[in-house]
């Protein structure tokens, strides 16, 4: 057989018993018996702990309306940490942050903010003023409860946040031409032949032509981006190695001209001109000097001589330009010469004067604006020893109104 188990409960008799301790004494139940220990006194809040040997709290409900030193005093007697910061007993001021600590707590201010003591709060720190110069390269920016550094204009902050690099600001085109990078900024420049606008950025051509002070071509300045060239007349002429003057072209030695072979081609400034030598009848052909005279009369009417006379002008010369003299030669004492224009005038472009008793001279007299040929006959009697003599001269004049200087041809 085996033994019969009866599971018989505990009988509590703390409870069940009348009085089953004396006075002064706490009953405490056991298994199977209870004993009697002295009764304690506990603090407001407290109370016995089941074995009646220490005093316990009691966390209630109302545990967050006790004053912070009750229970500071509270959880040091029982040995239990409060969270303050949690249960919202803390004594934070506005702004500041509560730290739980074992059986306390600490109130601080965030970052970058300090308590006023006379304002009971966390104010801002401006570290810019706290510290000027030492936290940024250049420009120092207070922010709530912190700063910002930042760079002038021509700068950016580098990676550390703090220093400033220079910004190369001809990377981005900012000139029209050339720019070059200085500290902090930067300059444009131009090429030569351009100069800087008042925008400091763009270049504009310069008008070297109408700029310039004295003539930098002899014809006609082209001008161009960035520079200019000198230009010829469209005929007539070459550009000298120097790249300035005119050089003219001998059509007549070149053999570019279409004179025929009865007319003598005359090379002129910028052209050329075909021209025929006609003596009139009576005349020989060299020179066109007078063979006979049919009467006195006639002979004392008639040039010895015809000579012709090729010369070119430019169109422009100062006047009154003497253009020939004309006289015998030699030249005896007693000699009066009378020098007209017999021919070729009609528009009183040119005139005669006497220079002295044995020497006349042709003078233009009158400004011709382009280039034009006349052909003026001039004719000079001779008084000498009670006699007459007549000499003709026919000029062939060719003024050029482009050429920068002039040359005096004689041909006979």
């Amino acid at each position: 057989s085996f033994p019969l188990c009866i599971s018989i409960p505990d009988i509590d008799e703390c409870t069940t018993l009348t009085q089953p301790c004396s006075s002064g004494f706490t009953c405490v139940n056991t298994a199977g018996s209870y004993i009697c220990n002295r009764k304690i006194t506990c603090s407001r809040g407290y109370h016995a702990s089941p074995e009646g040997s220490r005093c316990v709290g009691k966390i209630c409900s109302h545990l967050h309306r006790m004053h912070e030193s009750s229970v500071l005093i509270y959880r040091s007697k029982v040995n239990l940490n409060v969270n303050e910061c949690e249960s919202g007993l803390h004594r934070c001021a506005e702004g500041q942050l509560c730290h739980n600590m074992a059986g306390s707590y600490r109130c601080e201010c965030r970052t970058g903010y300090q308590y006023d003591s006379f304002r009971r709060m966390c104010v801002d720190i401006n570290e810019c003023w706290r510290y000027p110069g030492r936290l940024c390269a250049q420009t120092c920016e207070n922010t709530p409860g912190s700063y910002e550094c930042s760079c002038t204009s021509g700068f950016r902050l580098s990676a550390d946040g703090k220093s400033c690099e220079d910004v190369n600001e001809c990377l981005t085109s900012q000139c029209s031409q050339e720019c070059a990078n200085i500290y902090g900024s930067y300059q444009c420049y131009c090429r030569k032949g351009y100069y800087l606008r008042e925008d400091r950025h763009t270049c504009e051509d310069i008008d070297e032509c109408s700029q310039s002070i004295g003539h930098l071509c002899a014809y006609r300045c082209v001008n161009t981006p960035g520079d200019y060239q000198c230009a010829c007349p469209e005929y007539g002429y070459a550009m000298s190695p120097n790249g300035r003057s005119c050089r003219d072209i001998d059509e007549c030695a070149t053999g570019t001209h279409n004179c025929s072979l009865g007319e003598k081609c005359y090379n002129i400034q910028g052209g050329y001109r075909c021209l025929s030598l006609n003596c009139p009848p009576n005349y020989r052909k060299v020179r066109c000097e007078r063979i006979s005279c049919p009467n006195y009369l006639q002979c004392q009417n008639s040039p010895q001589r015809i000579t012709y006379y090729y010369l070119s002008f430019q169109s422009n010369i100062v006047i009154p330009a003497q253009i020939f003299r004309i006289g015998p030669a030699p030249a005896y004492s007693g000699d009066n010469v009378i020098v007209t224009i017999t021919e070729g005038n009609e528009e009183s472009y040119f005139s005669t004067r006497k220079l002295n008793a044995y020497t006349g001279a042709v003078f233009l007299q009158r400004q011709v604006q382009s280039p034009r040929d006349f052909l003026i006959t001039v004719e000079m009697k001779l008084w000498r020893q009670g006699k007459f003599a007549t000499f003709q001269a026919s000029f062939d004049l060719f003024l050029l109104y482009y050429i920068s200087y002039f040359q005096i041809v004689f041909s006979a």
